[in-house]
């Protein structure tokens, strides 16, 4: 569970938000502002929601299910949808970096909550992404902004919460995807089409899927906050469910995020040693193992 403290201020178009949350660094932790747009859908006007990690169980309590790509988060307090012409502000601390170590180079994953369509109800076979857009822009000063030319906020991957749960599971998987690794950009939509559910863990590669993007192809060192937007000409509304920071294996080695690999980041593996914790995993593998320790002890601090 987690904290909210929110301030709110309406007028006729927009809802101006400082919303803070006790979110580690690793999400984006602060609204700037949401205005919602023509249309967005009924109830789902909350932006606070687009805070903290992607969910991984959705559904709860009627009928609880994993997020997987062809089951994604649905309900009014996991996703906030934007309208046409609407947009979502979204603040980091610290900010995003450019970074090339990161795997692909990829700095930032936007979630959503896309889906492909089923082929092979109920054992998951890709068929065609049901998605819808939306633009992604950054900023370095919260003045100018920067629109990214690829990639859309609620589109390609699909969100996957766990590698060892089947499509419609009800129950948690305890290997938990990360959210914070990004997909091979190389794969596509396309590539996609008719793998079976085994076949899409795999291209997945202990990723949670999301949408990823590279400060470089805007030309920025860093972002302070990013801004998703549905176009005015849009024929669909944009639903976010979270920001996730990308972490190299050196950055992921921090596993208490104190700025230092040291003795605090050895003791916190150890004990999740032989587990899925998701924040003690640093390669994503979806089991804390002796790869990661090898990464924490490559990255130790002097």
């Amino acid at each position: 569970m987690f904290h909210r403290v929110a301030q709110v201020c309406v007028n006729a178009s927009a809802v101006v938000v400082a919303t803070t949350a006790a979110f580690g660094s690793d999400f984006a932790h602060q609204v700037i502002s949401y205005i919602p747009g023509t249309g967005p859908v009924p109830g789902y006007t909350d932006p606070a929601t687009a805070l903290g990690a992607p969910e991984r169980v959705t559904g709860y309590p009627f009928a609880p299910g994993v997020v997987s790509p062809f089951n994604p988060a649905y309900l009014p307090d996991e996703i906030v949808s934007i309208g046409v012409g609407g947009s979502l502000t979204l603040a980091f601390d610290p900010p995003l970096v450019d970074a090339p170590a990161n795997p692909f180079g990829i700095d930032f994953i936007v979630f959503g909550n896309s889906f492909f369509v089923d082929l092979g109800y109920p054992t998951g076979v890709a068929g065609p992404i049901v998605s819808d857009g939306g633009v992604v822009e950054a900023t370095a000063d919260g003045v100018n902004w920067i629109a990214f030319p690829q990639g859309e906020p609620d589109g390609f991957l699909p969100t996957m919460a766990f590698v060892d749960a089947g499509p419609y599971d009800a129950a948690a998987g305890v290997m938990a995807a990360n959210p914070h690794r990004p997909v091979d950009p190389a794969i596509t939509p396309d590539s996609l089409i008719d793998a079976t559910y085994q076949q899409l863990v795999t291209a997945y590669g202990g990723s949670a899927g999301g949408s990823g993007f590279d400060l470089a192809a805007v030309g920025l060192a860093h972002a302070i906050a990013i801004r998703i937007t549905v176009p005015g000409d849009s024929a669909t509304n944009v639903e976010v469910d979270a920001v996730a920071r990308v972490l190299s294996a050196s950055s992921g080695a921090d596993i208490n995020r104190d700025g230092a690999v040291d003795g605090f980041d050895l003791g916190q593996l150890l004990s999740a040693f032989g587990t899925a914790d998701a924040a003690s995993d640093v390669d994503g593998s979806g089991l804390v193992d002796a790869s990661d320790l090898t990464a924490v002890l490559a990255a130790w601090s002097p």
